[in-house]
């Protein structure tokens, strides 16, 4: 995974730069009765745990880390935990955000070289109590993924005035050119689908609770991949607690 490695070199470069001195980062927890991405499970059903950074104002780029235990998740070849680290870039046209990022997902504990990386780009606006964002994530054709994969999304979500609560709904489209469709049912268990998510928030202080109901139409009677984990591919609701410091 040379171009990974030649990724988290920049990482490095860019944490070292002065300007992280002046950054103060954002630090969270979060346990989750499952770790949900995409619609598919990627804790084999099981309850999570995670813990994120994110530093601001990188000699004008942001930083952004997580890790999650992945529980020996089939999905990725066993693995323990799995950690996300991104950089990326914002800028404004008018009232539109944009931002493009680079993410590593690095797989501890995976019996297959399982580590990837993908391309990202968002636009997201914001009205009143409402923000949407719509954008994509790319990752190119990669052995450990079985080829390559496209990810299409768009997001919403927004205050419900006079509650704590806010309201969240998204709806994504994966696709992808398959090479080996072995490591391919890791992302795309039984080919291109869609999924889905409706959910809400409450946030108290440093807490924030959360309820989603995630979906997917993929057609478990397709799956031919051990990677595909089919048994955790289905409709679920999911509930996380957030602590923020």
């Amino acid at each position: 995974m040379m171009r990974l490695a030649f990724f988290l070199a920049g990482v490095a470069s860019v944490t070292s730069a002065p300007a992280l001195a002046q950054s103060k980062p954002a630090i969270g927890a979060e346990a989750t009765t499952h770790e949900v991405r995409r619609g598919l499970n990627w804790s084999g059903g099981r309850a999570a745990l995670s813990a994120d950074i994110a530093v601001d104002d990188l000699a004008g780029f942001d930083l952004l880390g997580r890790v999650v235990t992945t529980r020996e998740s089939p999905r990725h070849a066993g693995a323990d935990a799995v950690a996300d680290l991104e950089l990326g870039r914002g800028f404004d046209i008018g009232a539109v955000r944009l931002r493009a990022s680079v993410t590593g997902h690095l797989f501890a504990g995976a019996a297959i070289d399982a580590d990837y990386y993908e391309l990202g780009a968002t636009g997201s606006y914001t009205l009143g109590p409402v923000t949407l964002d719509a954008g994509a994530k790319y990752a190119p054709e990669q052995s450990s993924i079985g080829g390559d994969n496209l990810y299409l999304f768009a997001n919403a979500s927004g205050a419900i005035i006079g509650t704590p609560l806010t309201a969240n709904a998204g709806i994504g489209r994966s696709t992808g050119q398959t090479d080996d469709p072995v490591r391919a049912g890791r992302l795309r268990p039984a080919g291109d689908y869609t999924d889905w998510r409706l959910g809400l928030s409450y946030g108290l202080s440093k807490v924030t609770l959360s309820l989603d109901y995630v979906g997917t139409n993929i057609d478990d009677r397709r799956t031919v991949s051990p990677f595909a984990d089919p048994d955790h591919i289905g409709d679920r609701v999911v509930g996380r607690v957030r602590v923020a410091f």
